[in-house]
């Protein structure tokens, strides 16, 4: 595993943790939350690109 990945889901992880907090301390709780299902949502698609990558390592590795 690249520790590029983890970089990147941990600053994406920070920016939406410290967006939720601006938007919840100025009252908008519903965008703080949509902000939060959108930082969720990235991270999975990160986490689905990477999952497909290894399974197509994998599938490449136990060709015969």
């Amino acid at each position: 595993m690249d520790i590029d990945l983890i970089f990147k889901i941990a600053a994406i992880g920070i920016i939406v943790a410290v967006l939720n907090q601006l938007l919840v301390r100025s009252g908008r709780e519903e965008q703080a939350l949509m902000t939060t299902l959108a930082g969720l949502v990235v991270v999975l698609m990160i986490l689905v690109q990477e999952i497909s990558h290894l399974f197509d390592l994998i599938k490449t590795l136990f060709q015969f």
